[in-house]
């Protein structure tokens, strides 16, 4: 069996961390096993769907680097399933229904009142159909069948369909609405693995009798606890940390996959620069039934930790032509955002303003002017010219290497100045110790 997984998202928002974990989770069990990852555009919802919306999740899922092996839209196989709904509608396993919401709201209300589940009632057969009214559609559950199923996540499942409403699949405009369609692509797209949030597993109970229905197996499930932050269930209609925010932010694609596809596993959470790494190590097995915590600190961590092992070919692309090889090895231990690299472009190559150096220093900066002339720069010019400046005036530790920091790069904080000095070089070492001296 060649393993087939789908990522369905409906183009009516952007993706947001949920969205992204879901097709991360898709993407990382197909490749581990060898198979297809598919991208379905759940776009039946003409009114809330949009062509923008669509573009963005497919440049969205690129930038991620989740790279889907093909992509269908739901709007472009309407013919399909109009020939698989007039196939159950033969077999009487769908039906006509003419309540209008308010009445079905009136017998909720009733049922509850009775200590009853609020279950739809289905009306006797050959029923007069009231003249004028266009009728909704409800798929009927075999009541004689019990639903179950192994989940690979939360284990076995067991439903019982009497306790379950028929549910609606087409309205009386014609409009479909998610369940039927979906169990349609599943089978014509041979989609053998559906990885998916906990809030669908009442869903995936209906599925299975539609899948049957239809003649086909159903597909395996599995149905992940959800994540939640501060606020709460994460919802693309809050704007819960979309990926275009992340984008702006700063943040590695790998960064925020590395946590997601181990955020409420058993799993150590660690920075990694491949999906086949992430890859290798999933397994359903692993995962809890807890709501997953995201924290978007944790992903400014993973950041930071990635950045300081990507070799330089991962990232020359979105480098300054002005950082090579030597200068990245230099500065990815001191950088949380690739961004910041351009900063370190002036200090690097460049004229820099001289700092505001206290007046206790000044002597410091002027005898270091004068020792930089004279120790040997082929080597490690910053430990010589250190050395040089703890015996000709006493002073070490911070009090020695800050104001020298300071005057040599304009700022207080950096990386490891053995290496960044040799980068910068005599000739400005000189300059930016004479001005900052003056």
């Amino acid at each position: 069996m060649t393993v087939v997984t789908r990522f369905a998202p409906s183009p009516t928002g952007r993706l947001h961390v949920g969205n992204i974990r879901t097709a991360l989770h898709n993407a990382l069990f197909a490749l581990k096993n060898g198979g297809r990852f598919l991208l379905r555009i759940d776009d039946t919802d003409v009114e809330r769907s949009t062509e923008e919306f669509a573009e963005a999740i497919v440049a969205d899922l690129e930038w991620l680097g989740l790279q889907h092996d093909a992509m269908v839209r739901q709007s472009e196989r309407f013919a399909l399933y109009e020939s698989q709904f007039e196939r159950l509608k033969q077999a009487g396993r769908v039906y006509a229904c003419y309540e209008t919401p308010e009445e079905l709201d009136v017998r909720r209300k009733v049922l509850l009142g009775r200590g009853l589940p609020p279950v739809y009632e289905r009306k006797p057969e050959g029923a007069p159909a009231p003249e004028g009214v266009a009728p909704h559609w409800r798929f009927k559950l075999d009541h004689a069948s019990g639903i179950e199923f192994d989940d690979l996540v939360r284990g076995h499942q067991k439903f019982d369909p009497k306790l379950i409403s028929d549910p609606v699949v087409r309205r009386a405009d014609g409009s479909w609405l998610y369940l039927l369609p979906s169990v349609i692509d599943d089978i014509d797209l041979e989609v053998t693995h559906i990885v998916r949030g906990e809030d669908h597993v009442s869903n995936s109970a209906v599925q299975i009798q539609m899948f049957e229905a239809l003649g086909a197996k159903p597909s395996h499930f599995a149905h992940e606890a959800l994540l939640v932050a501060a606020e709460g269930k994460l919802s693309k209609r809050l704007g819960s940390t979309g990926v275009d925010a992340l984008r702006e932010a700063g943040i590695e694609p790998m960064a925020l996959l590395s946590l997601l596809a181990r955020l409420g596993t058993s799993q150590p959470v660690e920075a990694h620069a491949h999906l086949d790494e992430l890859a290798e190590g999933f397994d359903f097995s692993t995962f809890g039934r807890a709501p997953a915590h995201f924290d978007l600190n944790e992903v400014e961590q993973l950041n930071g930790k990635l950045l300081h092992h990507l070799d330089y070919d991962d990232v020359k692309d979105r480098l300054p032509e002005a950082i090579g090889a030597t200068e990245w090895l230099v500065l990815r231990g001191n950088l949380a955002h690739l961004g910041e690299a351009e900063e370190w472009v002036p200090v690097l190559h460049c004229l820099i303003a001289p700092p505001e150096v206290v007046p206790d220093d000044k002597p410091l900066i002027e005898e270091a002017a004068r020792l930089a002339e004279t120790v040997d720069w082929s080597e490690d010019p910053w430990h010589a010219l250190t050395d040089a400046l703890k015996t000709s005036t006493g002073r070490k530790g911070r009090a020695l290497f800050r104001p020298l920091r300071l005057a040599l790069t304009a700022r207080e904080s950096g990386p490891e100045m053995g290496p960044l000095l040799k980068l910068i070089g005599k000739e400005r070492a000189l300059e930016r110790l004479t001005a900052a001296a003056g």
